[in-house]
């Protein structure tokens, strides 16, 4: 199958290993993947925080860069960049683009997917070959649980990892606090979702918290790191993407 890889502002700029784990990945599976150059911002950020119209060029983009009826799907290693693209890019074509623009969205969503749902439910496959003998912990992000839906895609995934000692997360559910600029406007409340995040985290020994988006990471990492806890996060992607030849080295986290 022919994949585009979509990065997104995250990991294009401070979680590469993220992107190149899902591109190793999907090439290890025996799958062609590909890189549009001109990809840029989904504008998922702008329509989170009010500004609608404005992400009109770059839902425009990457209607173009994605469109090419070569790529037979489209891989977004985040839930909440895969869900602005299934949803908000819709909304913004209908009320602020044109015809040709509506035909592009329409076209490129139905072909996107995070990441453990185009896994699990384009491939149809859960052991990825992946080897990981850490203890782990998964937190389901806000917009891959609630908007996506992928449920418990990300886990079957983690529990055909070989190796892995896979603990559950108490009220995994909640949110860590991060929701982007929400982050910043509300900082006390999500200074304190994040530190029950962290106690619910660090209450089940693991070594590794992991999820499927890199900002809710950065985040919860943030907080673990400040605290000193000895617990690190790492994207789903790049525990997937180990394996007993290429293995990944965990770095000591501060404690």
């Amino acid at each position: 199958m022919r994949i585009a890889l979509f990065a997104t502002c995250l990991g294009d700029t401070l979680f590469p290993e993220a992107v190149k784990s899902t591109a190793v990945l999907l090439a290890r599976l025996g799958h062609d993947v590909v890189f549009p150059p001109q990809q840029t911002c989904c504008g998922q950020m702008h329509v989170n925080t009010g500004y609608q119209r404005e992400p009109v060029p770059l839902v425009r983009n990457f209607a173009e860069q994605f469109g090419d009826p070569a790529i037979e799907a489209v891989v977004v290693p985040s839930g909440s960049c895969a869900g602005s693209v299934r949803h908000q890019h819709e909304l913004v074509a209908e009320r602020y683009g044109d015809a040709a623009l509506r035909a592009g969205v329409a076209a490129v969503r139905t072909k996107t997917y995070e990441l453990s749902e185009f896994l699990v439910d384009v491939l149809d496959v859960t052991d990825v070959g992946a080897y990981f003998p850490h203890r782990v912990t998964y937190h389901p992000t806000c917009h891959s649980l609630r908007m996506l839906r992928v449920g418990e895609k990300p886990l079957r995934l983690l529990r055909a990892v070989e190796g892995i000692d896979l603990v559950e997360l108490p009220e995994a559910d909640a949110c860590c606090g991060f929701g982007g600029t929400f982050a910043v406007k509300n900082a006390e409340t999500s200074t304190a979702m994040l530190r029950d995040k962290m106690d619910h985290i660090t209450g089940t020994g693991a070594a590794v918290c992991t999820a499927g988006d890199s900002s809710c990471l950065m985040h919860i990492g943030g907080g673990l790191s400040r605290i000193r806890s000895g617990t690190r996060t790492l994207h789903l992607a790049q525990i997937l993407a180990a394996t007993r030849t290429a293995p990944h080295v965990l770095t000591e986290a501060a404690r």
